[in-house]
Formats: structure tokens, sequence, C-alpha cells
């Protein structure tokens, strides 16, 4: 019997039959036959930091941790083990004078779980990470290994780069690297009234731009990073760990403590949250710039919309919050992504602009998710895959124009469901 498992925000949990580390593909090869054989499932989980059960099951678990090594180098093409971490990649890549020209501010995932997944970064001329994938090896529900890129079988490379995990289990991924390079990272304080009434303009003021807005607050914190030539001038040590560490873990981390023990004092603490937020300036390399450390523990729902959509949006939510009788912890991020051509990519289409809800665990979410859901929904809105969201393959179809194209491939490479399990059955449907 396996050990009981759960996901980074302890929200999710399951008790697998038995847990797996496999060190090759040989060995995935292996576990999902003899999985086949004994009528069990298949699933696999990276670093669990999807806040839905994706990863969660009853029967065979594997975890690809020891799977993390740099397997070929070409260019800027790096062939790439699944299960490697994404900090650890982005040193790797370092080392090999390589960087991916896109992250979100999180870098804990497993690779296959944030691309299998669609996450993102910020930036309008960027895509999600999945983009950069141009080969792909997996295990499918027979045992075969499948092999995919530009040259050979292009359609599954172009369906399988955002796969939910539910084709198979990913093994090897080809990246399209760029040359490192390091950013000129500008934060300052908006009104949030100029930023949404001008809000395309601004979030094509620099090559990736965020804002965080606490609601009920009349400024926001914008985030703008740009390219450049010039050589780093990071933080000091001692800087780094007071805005990085003590600011944005230790400190905001009491003061959520204190509004989920206090309701009473939720108004203030977010006003806390608006006040604490500070302008600066410097440059660094791109990966250090992208991320930050994430030790408060949260949930999170996010949905992209179109671009023009988000003022609106942004706007409602704030209404919204003002009636809940729960106030929300955490700063609202609005961030922008490139369109792509991938059938179950949030970002199928078109360029989207996103916005993302978050929440202290143990205080209760649920009113204000469903509410933010039910204003996306006026705008198709399309939620990230790796996070909270009430919404099912009835509802989800008709917003990913070609939602059967996917199910297609699922059915040819998984046609008993190896790897399914409750999430997928409800997102994609029961395999037919």
């Amino acid at each position: 019997m396996g050990v009981l498992t759960r996901n980074w925000a302890r929200n999710q949990r399951c008790v697998p039959a038995s847990v797996h580390q496999p060190r090759s593909t040989g060995d995935v090869v292996r576990i999902v036959t003899n999985a086949v054989i004994a009528g069990e499932r298949v699933k696999v989980i990276g670093a669990g930091h999807s806040f839905t059960d994706m990863a969660m099951t009853d029967g065979r678990l594997l975890s690809l941790d020891a799977m993390n090594k740099i397997l070929d180098v070409d260019g800027c093409d790096v062939r790439v083990q699944a299960g490697i971490r994404l900090f650890d990649l982005n040193e790797q890549l370092a080392a090999h004078g390589l960087a991916m020209p896109n992250l979100g501010d999180i870098d804990q995932q497993s690779l296959a779980g944030a691309t299998s997944t669609a996450t993102h970064g910020t930036g309008a001329a960027f895509g999600n990470l999945a983009t950069r994938i141009v080969g792909i090896e997996m295990v499918t529900s027979d045992g075969a290994v499948v092999c995919c890129d530009e040259d050979h079988d292009p359609e599954l490379l172009r369906v399988a780069r955002v796969g939910l995990g539910a084709l198979g289990i990913v093994t090897e991924v080809t990246l399209r690297c760029v040359p490192a390079f390091n950013l000129h990272a500008v934060e300052t304080i908006e009104p949030l009234a100029e930023v949404l009434a001008d809000f395309r303009g601004v979030m094509h003021s620099a090559d990736h731009v965020e804002f965080y807005w606490m609601p009920g607050g009349r400024r926001v914190q914008i985030k703008r990073n740009n390219r450049t030539e010039q050589r780093a001038a990071p933080q000091s040590r001692a800087a780094y760990i007071r805005d990085k560490w003590i600011g944005e873990n230790i400190a905001f981390g009491l003061v959520c403590r204190t509004g989920r023990r206090f309701p009473s004092l939720a108004p203030r603490v977010a006003k806390l949250v608006t006040s604490a937020a500070a302008e600066r300036e410097l440059i660094d390399r791109s990966d250090k710039i992208f991320c930050s450390p994430r030790k408060v523990k949260f949930l999170e729902m996010e949905y992209g919309v179109e671009l023009d959509a988000v003022p609106d949006a942004v706007e409602r939510i704030g209404s919204l919050t003002r009636r809940l009788p729960v106030k929300p912890l955490f700063p609202i991020e609005v961030r922008v992504s490139a369109s792509d051509d991938i059938p179950l990519s949030t970002g199928f289409g078109r360029t989207s602009g996103w916005i993302a809800v978050h929440q202290y665990v143990g205080v209760p979410y649920e009113a204000y998710f469903q509410g933010v859901e039910a204003i996306m929904n006026d705008y198709g809105g399309r939620p990230h895959w790796g996070k909270l969201h009430f919404q099912s393959a009835a509802t989800l179809a008709d917003r990913y124009p070609e939602w059967d194209a996917f199910q297609r491939k699922r059915r040819a490479l998984d046609p008993g469901g190896v790897f399914s399990n409750p999430y997928l059955d409800r997102v994609l449907g029961l395999i037919d």
C-alpha cells in the first residue's frame, strides 16, 4: 500500500496502491505494462504544485524526480528528462550559456508538470512554456515508447505539448531555448484607474509586464522587465533577503496568519499588504528576475480571457470582493501571454489576459473563487489547468476550437483510460 501523498498546498491528497521512482524510460515502460496487467491506473506527480487533483490516484503513482538530467545540447535545442525541476533546469541551462525565453514566477515545478498544464509567464510576445517544446518522448498505455518532433509526427507533437497527463507519461522533452540574457527589472507603484484605462498600452510597455492589486486599494504594483545587454547589477544579498524572504514570505505569512485567525481584521490586513509594496530597480540573470521564492501557502484560481476584457473583469472582481463575507488576503495578479496553436493550451488562438486570484490556506475561498469563475464565464474564460476551477468537459469543450483533435489522440493513445483519474474524467469526460 502506498503512503499518503499530498500536493504543495495540502488541499489535495490520495493514498496510491504503490509509489514508484523510475530512473529511465525503460523503468517507466515496465511500470505501465505491469499496471495494465494488474488492471490499475497510473499517474505521475511532479512537484505537486497543481492545486487540482490532476495527479491524484488510487493506482500506481510515479515520481520522475530521478529523471532529471540534460541529455543533449544541440545549439539552442536541449533534450532533457521530463522530471527535472525548473530551478535545476535554469541552472544547467545557464552553464551552457542558454535560457528559457520566458518563465512563470515559481520555479519549483517539474518540467513535464509545468508544460503539460500550459504554465505561463507574462509577455505579450511570449507563449506559455509548452510552446518551446520541439520534441517529446512518452510512454503510452500499451507500453510503447512514442517519439514525435517537428519532422516525425508533428501533429502528435502539436497536440501532446499540453497533454494534462492524459495521453501518456512524458519521459523526455526537447526544448528550443535562447542564448542566456539579462533582464532590467523596474517595479513601480501606479494608480489602478490609469493602468486599467490604458491596459493594452501598459501590457505592451515592456517585454514582460505584470501587476498586483489588492482589492479595495487604489494603487497597483507593476513589474516591467526588459531584455538588456547591460551587466548584472543585482540586489545585495542583504536586500534580497529583506525583500524576498523577510518581506514577501516571513512578514507576509505573519500578516496572513493574523487575517486567518481574526477575520474581522482582514480589511486592515489587506491595507498592510498594499502599503508594503515597494519600488525597486535591478538587473540580473533572466531566471533570477522571473522567479521568486514562494513559501507562504495559498490556493489559486487563474483564468485567461481576451486581452480587452481584462479591465472590465478586474473591476467586477473588485465589486465582488466588497460583498464577500471573507475578504481575500492575497493580491490579484494580472499578466498577458501570446497566442499559440496547441489544442488544449489556454492560449489557443488568442492573446490572453490573465487574472489570478488567491486565498491563504485555511481561509474560506469557495464563495470568492465561484464568484470569480462566474465573471470569467461571461468572457469565455479558460481556466489554468493546474489551478482550481469548477468547470467540466460540458462547459469547456466549446471554449477550445480543437477540442475534438485532442480527444481523438486521447482515444487512440489511451483507449482503456490507464492515465485517467477523477479530475480528467471531469474536465475531459470519459473516454468513449
